[in-house]
């Protein structure tokens, strides 16, 4: 076995035909990353037949006292089923990188490990994982553990909407909440337009709070994964959110005069007459909640009688998945709910054109305990979507003294900022 360098054609022949294959192992995501600091290299991996075996993307940087870390992002496209190849390649790794200067290798390549439903249920497992794991622990690679949540550089749990069943069928699979904030975007105004432009700006002002990338990071996935990204925005039609208030708030008055009857007819008693309460106090609760909403109409209407932009998503398509990169709305606006039409107007497009997933990014790999991310999870899970848990993060030390020597010197700069 040989490690070697490889040109970026080269590289990305082997890589988009490969199983674990993905848009981070791909020369439009090396270039985007590029600009923010980081250099690429590809490597090639080739057997005594000098036949290319296994191929990844290394992203580096200096980090300490001229010695690098390197990155092979959702990498390195390998078979890890034989024991001795894996060990061998971690000794190339180390033989190599460790003389060029590379204390550390973290790699988190794409294999999942289970599929589970929204409960966390496991569905299917990967009847290969154990023994990946133990060809990867033995051939030296320290695994970062099976964390829940986003300690890792890319998550190990991701939502993803199978796309391979009739539209209908697709919608029934949400929850009710879900379908409902659907219809209720519609009745509101809410209109889904792709911007073949590409004009990021809007989208970024309502994710720059919550997300540290720079606008930059945006345009250059834009231009480098041009033709394999899309951009999506929900545009609010204030004319139509008039007309869909009025109707939804007249609708209700309706069906609350009628509860109110109903609770003063002297034959109603018992249970009977406890449910009517209920929907009753149900009723008035959204005709409050339809009056705001027709005040609110009535308001933005004469502010913005051309429409609203009131949230969008970012998409990269690659082999036979969409990928949602990012999304975001204006909190004002969440009541109207744009981000619950946008996916599923996204997810009705994929499926039209053939794409077999919809990948809804990460999610919490706590599925019982109270955590931060319920929320998160509760908005993706509801559209049917299943949980793909990935093997994790993996570092393979090249250095052992100067990284040593890292940590120990990060600890104490941690422990000082501490005090």
């Amino acid at each position: 076995m040989k490690v070697i360098t490889l040109e970026e054609n080269q590289f990305e022949q082997f890589a988009k035909t490969h199983r674990y294959r993905n848009y981070y192992q791909s020369p439009a995501y090396a270039h985007t990353m590029v600009k923010f600091g980081y250099k690429a290299h590809y490597l090639g991996i080739i057997d005594e037949t000098d036949t290319l075996i296994g191929a990844t993307l290394l992203l580096y940087k200096d980090i300490f006292m001229n010695n690098k870390f390197a990155y092979a992002p959702r990498g390195i496209l390998f078979d890890y089923t034989n024991s001795f190849t894996v060990k061998e390649l971690a000794r190339k790794l180390k033989t190599l990188l460790g003389k060029q200067g590379f204390m550390f290798l973290k790699m988190d390549p794409l294999i999942p490990s289970t599929i589970r439903n929204e409960k966390g249920s496991i569905l299917n497992m990967n009847n290969e994982i154990n023994l990946i794991m133990t060809n990867l622990k033995e051939a030296d690679f320290q695994h970062k553990g099976n964390n829940l949540y986003f300690e890792n550089e890319k998550s190990r749990f991701e939502a993803l909407i199978l796309l391979n069943r009739s539209i209908h069928d697709i919608f029934e699979s949400f929850d009710k909440r879900t379908r409902h904030k659907i219809r209720k975007a519609e009745r509101s105004g809410i209109k889904i337009s792709k911007d073949n432009n590409l004009n990021i700006d809007a989208l970024y002002n309502f994710i720059k709070k919550k997300h540290d990338r720079p606008l930059e990071y945006y345009k250059e996935l834009c231009k480098n994964f041009k033709g394999q990204i899309d951009l999506y925005y929900a545009i609010l039609d204030t004319e139509d959110f008039v007309v869909g208030s009025k109707e939804l708030y007249e609708e209700e008055l309706d069906t609350n005069d009628k509860l109110t009857k109903l609770i003063q007819d002297p034959t109603k008693k018992g249970v009977s007459q406890r449910n009517t309460l209920n929907k009753k106090m149900e009723s008035d609760k959204l005709v409050n909640t339809y009056k705001k909403d027709l005040v609110l109409a009535t308001k933005l209407l004469k502010e913005h009688p051309e429409g609203l932009v009131v949230g969008g998503a970012l998409v990269i398509t690659y082999d036979n998945a969409a990928y949602l990169i990012i999304e975001g709305f204006n909190p004002r606006h969440k009541s109207l709910n744009p981000n619950y039409l946008l996916k599923w107007e996204i997810i009705k497009y994929y499926q039209q054109k053939g794409y077999k997933y919809f990948n809804l990014n990460a999610v919490s790999g706590e599925f019982d305990e109270k955590n931060n991310y319920e929320g998160l999870n509760e908005m993706k899970l509801g559209f049917g979507a299943v949980v793909t848990e990935y093997i994790g993060e993996f570092d393979i030390i090249l250095n052992g003294l100067t990284y040593n020597l890292y940590k120990s010197f990060n600890k104490e700069k941690e422990n000082k900022q501490k005090n």
